[in-house]
């Protein structure tokens, strides 16, 4: 059987995604707390850049894929206004749940649907945006969900891959101490679950990089791919056009 990694271990395939939602349903509860106190509330800042980046126009269409607890579905329904539409997607129905409550608190009913992005339920050339947060890297064929991508969106349509990425040379040793030292505990501490904060440390050193990323996403349906490095590499933003 095929294997792939879940974070520094090799799992088969078939048993990346089961494992993926294990993470995710222990985590749901306390996601929007722990992204807080991980990155001193820069999570924010990095997904108001994302959304200006998108320059999403009345009427337009968007998906938000992984898009958990809702920060950019609910930021890009505010672009869209009443004449567009953001789906709201996600593979964890727990994460899911808290997003679309979240979003029934803000006064915002969107489109809500458990998919794989590896298998998108949408039409070719369908949407003007494609989002992912903090999600490609737990996917098992990032090519296969990366393609797909490029399938449901319209013609010169964007999207953007917001992950964490390769942290600059002279951040490494300190990073890396934080990482597998401080973010263990702090999830511990905080959502009873160190072992899942452990796995999301080892999945960014398992990610591509940023060169890497930008040649996957070319070679997989985006004629044109730039990215923007943000806290020195912690996180990149990644935009690619469909051309064609």
């Amino acid at each position: 059987m095929a294997t792939t990694h879940f974070g520094y271990q090799s799992v088969d395939e078939q048993d990346k995604a089961r494992r993926v939602r294990g993470v995710f349903d222990s985590v749901a509860s306390r996601y929007d707390l722990m992204n807080d106190l991980m990155s001193a509330g820069l999570h924010r800042a990095w997904k108001a850049y994302t959304v200006m980046v998108a320059n999403v126009q009345p009427g337009q269409r968007v998906l938000d894929i992984a898009g958990g607890t809702g920060d950019l579905a609910l930021a890009f329904a505010k672009k869209v206004g009443p004449t567009g539409q953001v789906v709201h997607t996600d593979i964890n129905e727990a994460m899911l749940r808290t997003g679309r409550d979240r979003l029934l608190d803000a006064g915002v009913i969107l489109p809500t649907t458990v998919c794989d992005a590896e298998k998108l339920p949408f039409p070719d050339s369908h949407f003007d945006l494609v989002s992912v947060a903090f999600g490609l890297r737990n996917m098992t064929h990032k090519d296969a969900a990366l393609r797909e991508m490029a399938r449901v969106l319209k013609p010169g349509g964007k999207l953007l891959v917001l992950e964490f990425s390769q942290v600059a040379k002279p951040l490494r040793k300190a990073y890396d101490v934080y990482s597998f030292s401080v973010l263990p505990r702090l999830g511990q501490l905080v959502a009873g679950d160190a072992d899942s904060y452990r796995y999301l440390a080892e999945s960014i050193r398992m990610h591509p990089n940023q060169q890497e990323l930008k040649a996957l996403m070319k070679s997989n349906g985006f004629g044109h791919v730039d990215f923007h490095n943000m806290a020195g590499g912690v996180v990149a933003l990644h935009v690619g056009i469909k051309c064609g």
